[in-house]
């Protein structure tokens, strides 16, 4: 198994020699390879049994850092980066040469972000080189919110976890675009919420794309999924006489279950956030849980981080 703590020049060192490791972020954990080695980026992909057309992401230390690996960088990009980084958004900018096309699957463009994590940060102002880091599961499986998640999933295929504690936030990144005419485009829904994009660019498009096809990473429609069959539901009451019921776990939002005893509360105080750091720990509880076989999710209010929320339930279903 990998061996699990806080060793940055051991990370370092295994970085350097192209192998692939475990790290923390804010928003979860990820598997992390020098971006600019083609050897390393395959065993991420190896090691994920990730489809090669899905693009990784590429973690950076700093907003100075796109000027060496960005083509062009748009005025409105520089001012998402001002506003959020180190945080929660991955921008979606012309790749130059030094990235490997196998780490954007083949498109001229590339997703970068800066992330908020003492740890990692201090290890990426340890080399010159980027990480690229997916979440740090099986391809399509829950995303791991703590070093023990990676450990129970990938810990007899990597060296070693750099345990960073729990994720604050506890879901992906946003991820934001730019089209030809410079306007912004969201991608993909995460840890940074619609109304914070929307003070920036209030005229910011959506294009949620849940194809085979994907332009960023995690738009593929079947993602963040239980091994275990989910189902959605608004209200407590559609459950009480349903003939599923005895064989589920229940997952509900703000509202104590009283039915059976499989249950979970995302937040016990109506909080977004707290929901959605807790949304991934809870599925793989529900799905590892050997007692049920089935999983019954609430959708979670609509605004904020719930749009966000409410996607990663969406194709944890498909």
């Amino acid at each position: 198994m990998a061996e699990i703590g806080q060793n940055i020049e051991l990370c370092k060192s295994l970085l350097s020699q192209n192998e692939v490791i475990g790290i923390p972020t804010e928003t979860v954990y990820g598997l992390a390879g020098n971006a600019l080695s083609q050897d390393a980026v395959l065993k991420i992909f190896e090691v994920k049994e990730r489809p090669s057309f899905d693009p990784l992401i590429c973690h950076i230390k700093s907003i100075d850092d796109l000027g060496q690996y960005a083509f062009t960088i748009p005025d409105l990009a520089l001012k998402f980066a001002d506003a959020f980084w180190p945080g929660p958004l991955t921008l979606i900018l012309p790749k130059n040469k030094q990235i490997p096309d196998l780490v954007t699957s083949g498109l001229d463009t590339c997703g970068f972000r800066v992330p908020k994590h003492p740890l990692t940060l201090q290890l990426l102002n340890s080399f010159d080189f980027p990480l690229a880091a997916p979440s740090a599961n099986p391809f399509g499986y829950i995303s791991p919110t703590s070093a023990q998640h990676v450990q129970n999933q990938l810990g007899d295929k990597i060296p070693y976890i750099l345990d960073g504690g729990e994720c604050l936030v506890g879901l992906e990144s946003t991820i934001v675009g730019f089209n030809q005419e410079g306007r912004s485009i969201v991608y993909r829904l995460g840890g940074l919420s619609l109304d914070e994009i929307k003070k920036i660019d209030p005229e910011v498009l959506i294009s949620i794309n849940q194809s085979s096809n994907p332009v960023a990473p995690g738009q593929l429609k079947s993602h963040y999924s239980p091994q275990k069959p989910i189902i959605l539901f608004d209200r407590i009451s559609e459950l009480e006489h349903h003939p599923l019921l005895r064989e589920s776990f229940v997952i509900s939002f703000s509202q104590d279950f009283e039915i059976g005893e499989k249950s979970l509360v995302l937040t016990s105080a109506l909080s977004l956030n707290e929901a959605a750091k807790n949304l991934f720990a809870y599925l793989r509880l529900a799905d590892e849980d050997k007692e049920t076989s089935i999983i019954f999710a609430q959708r979670v209010p609509g605004q904020g981080l719930g749009l966000a929320i409410n996607d990663r339930l969406k194709r944890a279903t498909s």
